[in-house]
């Protein structure tokens, strides 16, 4: 190319900051507006805090468990408190969010003197159990548009179908610390620098390829699954060079870990409804809606049992569902066999 024939459209991005990627309008949103990108340094801000609690952990004595238990049953981790109150905290502080449903809640939280027209669903710090031993864990959020001039927020309004999210994202805290976030129409990451203080655009339009060769499934509940489930799980193992079989496993535990390699790499994660949890395991308003936000920006498929993730009509803060995401043609396969369908 020669410099007569250059325009700035050619160069690639990476390297802007978040701060400045968010400025510039690179990300792009139906209806969005500068509070818009204000919310989105809030939740880059809680990002960076939590990242400095979770690098100085073992130092700081927030290890371990409070002897408490959330919404869900589980048992509460030192750092999930700590991971939620920074959240919530950054959130409250611009105004523009006008309230949060929180994994760590049984309750939404509203921030009454708010001025945007924005909620948020989050799970503040997944994977928490591996927190101890230093297993990658993280932050998944999610945001929603609210209509201000219908009147303060309520619990109704964050029961909205995953389609209709502005904006969704997660926070990876592991060999180094890993925005990625989507409005819906591309996804990109951004790594942040301790030494400059900054998130850094590293993987630009980040697109999920259309097969792979990893699969990601807890096999120690194989006694629980369903036999269509079974009958993947062994197809999935067996050999066959025509289609790349068989696939290696890789399973670490922590949702936003899995999830951040089959999206990188490929493949399929699946965490299915069972005997002991027929619902499914993980959270839909801010776990599976999303995972499934972001893998179908970038190319890929979710699925909760026989629908598209986002397309279930939520009843409940907490509902739980089965998830499967990964790249399109794995999902298909997995569908296919769990269903029967020959061919």
């Amino acid at each position: 190319m020669t410099q007569n024939s250059w325009t700035p459209h050619d160069a690639s991005r990476v390297g802007v900051t978040l701060e400045t990627f968010i400025l510039e309008g690179m990300f792009t949103a139906p209806g969005a507006s500068g509070t818009f990108s204000s919310l989105l340094n809030q939740i880059a801000l809680a990002a960076k805090l939590i990242t400095a609690r979770v690098r100085s952990a073992g130092l700081a004595d927030v290890l371990g468990v409070t002897g408490d238990e959330n919404v869900q049953g589980e048992t509460v981790q030192k750092l999930d408190v700590i991971a939620n109150d920074t959240l919530i905290g950054s959130l409250r502080r611009r105004g523009h969010c006008a309230g949060i449903v929180s994994e760590e809640l049984e309750d939404p939280v509203f921030f009454e003197q708010a001025r945007g027209g924005y909620l948020v669903v989050a799970d503040p710090l997944d994977g928490s159990s591996n927190i101890d031993v230093d297993i990658s864990i993280g932050t998944i959020f999610g945001i929603l548009r609210y209509d201000r001039k219908a009147g303060p927020p309520e619990r109704k309004d964050f029961l909205l179908p995953g389609r209709e999210m502005a904006a969704a994202g997660y926070v990876i805290y592991g060999s180094s610390t890993v925005f990625v976030f989507t409005t819906g129409q591309s996804v990109h990451a951004f790594t942040w620098d301790p030494s400059a203080g900054e998130f850094f655009l590293s993987h630009e339009n980040i697109r999920c390829p259309p097969v792979g060769k990893m699969y990601s499934i807890n096999e120690g509940n194989f006694v629980r699954w369903s036999e269509g489930v079974r009958r993947w799980n062994t197809w999935i193992k067996d050999s066959d060079k025509n289609d790349g079989r068989p696939y290696s496993q890789r399973y670490v535990g922590s949702l936003v870990a899995d999830a951040h390699r089959t999206l990188l790499k490929g493949g399929i994660f699946v965490y299915p409804a069972d005997t002991k949890s027929p619902k499914g395991k993980l959270r839909l308003l801010y776990e599976a809606n999303p995972m499934a936000f972001i893998f179908e920006a970038a190319g890929g498929k979710a699925l909760a049992g026989n629908q598209r993730v986002l397309d279930v009509e939520p009843t409940e803060l907490h509902q739980r569902v089965p998830l499967v995401i990964g790249s399109t043609q794995d999902v298909d396969n997995y569908e296919r066999i769990v269903r029967g369908i020959d061919g």
